[in-house]
């Protein structure tokens, strides 16, 4: 019951309690040292369950980044259509300046 303390080693100890802090204060000790258990026990607990959460979320991947195809790049012309296209050759006609431009 008491692991490796036996029944006779049980009584002599509460013997003993008895007669060094009286039967008043002997209940009062009880309950401060089963409080003080019931802090130890929850504290303990909380300090593994943090311990778990931290060991998970190292364990996960990282966030896949999403890629924004709204934005566009500091070089783009507006156009949508592929450099080499004849639309893109228009708008770079019609005085869109781009990056690459001489006169830019």
């Amino acid at each position: 019951m008491f692991g490796p303390i036996g029944m006779q080693e049980m009584l002599f100890i509460m013997a003993a309690a008895l007669l060094i802090f009286g039967p008043r204060k002997l209940p009062e000790l009880g309950r401060t040292l089963g409080r003080g258990m019931a802090e130890f026990r929850r504290a303990t607990s909380d300090l593994k369950r943090s311990i778990d959460v931290e060991l998970d979320e190292d364990k996960r991947p990282p966030p896949a980044r999403r890629i924004d195809k709204t934005k566009r790049t500091a070089g783009s012309t507006g156009s949508t259509k592929p450099a080499g296209s004849a639309d893109a050759k228009k708008a770079g006609e019609s005085g869109a300046r781009t990056p690459s431009d001489p006169a830019a």
